[in-house]
């Protein structure tokens, strides 16, 4: 290995070399170092360096050379670790290398059946999977990327069931599981065959005390129920799955996310809210596809809610195009124009339909009804029902008898302060009572304390205190400053 990088670094300082080969080399440089990072140490932090400086590399990972020549480094040519992975490079030129090699297939045999014998390092063997899938995805080859992460996985999963400690191997382990889904997800693969593989796995994480795999698992149980709608699944999932508040904060937001979309199809909207609010606090600044995401669903439970959610969400930078659909749903449901929101839900109902968000919306229609009679109730003290259906733009056969429920309902959960005179067919609104008269705001004040509150408690528990020897020193130290200055005085 010394001999090579040897010769590496006598190229590189050659200034005769095109610029493309310079960068060549310095990337095989850099991946050689990781490599010998990984075989000589075997801890879980050297291991995670090593994935997010490969992904920093990620873009100048483009030639096939270049993986295949890295390969060669990391394991011998005839291994079989290095011949299944060079087939998912190039399978043309490895049947063409065994059609060269036919002559003394005794020897060849017999070396390939002594090097099948060595056994490569946890680590090093699956961050060569980790190589060849995040290349093959970037070139578009799905189908070799499936697999690649398949084949990956059943070897994870024979060592798991082995006994073999895989402790130090999650971090490069929950790579594989989440390329194994994406690129199921991305061949439009049926994802219900893969939901078995995805539990076997789990049981094997909860097994070798893997959290990180645990957690990924867990995530992608999740997103696979939401791909079929499975809504009540997921939800019995997320609550009996043991220690199921991830520590990763990727997993963490995404799990909150999930959490998000599952609690406001089940119209628990204020738990809707919370979570989805919190997955878009904590996001990287680098998932800004995510972050949109988040921004989009928390728009409309704040919608459904009453809540009209701040402009300046929808004018971030990298955002304003994303969410201009759900900008203009938000003007309609603040004017209470129910013909405008039509319109609205008309137009970008192709968007909707791909955010998976058309079935919420259609529950804004109700919203919308409901902040068009508030403004009725404040502008008038009585009207007809006929002109409430006008000023609605409900444009129906049977409209004031659908006006007349809808107005009771709205009577009925506190929206107006009203009656309704189905003599004449007027509605008669009541005097609206000054609010800072009831307990409204006592309750409002009462909530936020209590969030006040909640948030201390958490920061106190979050506490690291030092251990009770060294405040038990400083004490005593400073009990005897003080007895000397009061001597000295």
């Amino acid at each position: 290995m010394s001999d090579s990088v040897a010769e590496t670094e006598s190229y590189i300082s050659d200034s005769s070399i095109p610029t493309f080969m310079l960068d060549y080399f310095d990337t095989y440089e850099r991946l050689t170092d990781i490599i010998k990072e990984i075989e000589t140490s075997s801890d879980v932090l050297r291991t995670a360096r090593a994935v997010r400086l490969t992904y920093r590399l990620r873009k100048k990972l483009t030639s096939q050379c270049i993986i295949k020549n890295v390969l060669d480094f990391a394991v011998p040519k005839n291994s079989m670790l290095n011949a299944g992975l060079s087939a998912y490079l190039s399978p043309e030129a490895t049947i063409q290398s065994q059609d060269d090699e036919e002559d003394g297939e005794d020897d060849i045999a017999a070396s390939v059946l002594a090097l099948h014998a060595v056994e490569f390092p946890p680590e090093l063997e699956f961050y060569c999977y980790f190589l060849v899938l995040i290349f093959l995805i970037d070139q578009g080859k799905d189908l070799e990327a499936k697999d690649c992460s398949t084949d990956g996985l059943y070897r994870l999963m024979t060592m798991g069931l082995n006994g073999l400690e895989l402790a130090t191997v999650g971090v490069l382990a929950h790579r594989l599981y989440f390329y194994f889904s994406y690129t199921h997800e991305v061949l439009d693969v049926d994802l219900a065959e893969i939901r078995w593989c995805l539990f076997k796995l789990h049981h094997i994480a909860i097994m070798v005390h893997d959290e990180l795999g645990q957690e990924t698992l867990i995530n992608l149980l999740l997103r696979n129920y939401l791909h079929y709608k499975l809504y009540d699944q997921a939800w019995k999932l997320m609550s009996m799955a043991p220690n199921s508040q991830p520590r990763s904060t990727q997993q963490l937001c995404r799990y909150l996310f999930y959490r998000g979309k599952i609690r406001t199809i089940q119209l628990e909207y204020t738990d809707a809210k919370e979570s989805l609010l919190q997955a878009a606090q904590i996001v990287p600044v680098s998932a800004r596809g995510f972050l949109i995401q988040c921004n989009k669903w928390a728009v409309l439970v704040r919608l459904l809610l009453g809540e009209i959610p701040e402009r300046t969400i929808f004018i971030r930078s990298g955002m304003q195009g994303a969410l201009r659909p759900y900008f203009e749903l938000t003007n309609a449901v603040r004017i209470g124009d129910l013909e405008l929101f039509s319109n609205v839900a008309e137009r970008f109902a192709g968007i909707f339909k791909s955010d998976r968000t058309n079935h919420v919306i259609f529950r804004l229609r109700h919203s919308v009804i409901m902040v068009g009679l508030r403004n009725i109730s404040i502008s008038y003290s009585r009207i007809s029902l006929a002109d409430v259906a006008n000023k609605l733009k409900m444009h129906s056969t049977t409209h004031v008898a659908d006006v007349e429920s809808i107005v009771a309902k709205a009577i009925r959960d506190g929206i107006i302060n009203a009656i309704i005179d189905h003599a004449n067919g007027w509605l008669v609104l009541k005097k609206t009572e000054d609010i800072y008269s009831t307990a409204e705001p006592q309750a409002a004040f009462t909530s936020r304390i209590a969030f006040c509150l909640n948030l201390h408690n958490k920061a106190v528990r979050a506490l690291r205190l030092p251990k009770r020897r060294i405040v038990l020193r400083r004490g005593k130290k400073q009990v005897k400053y003080c007895m000397e200055n009061y001597l000295n005085n």
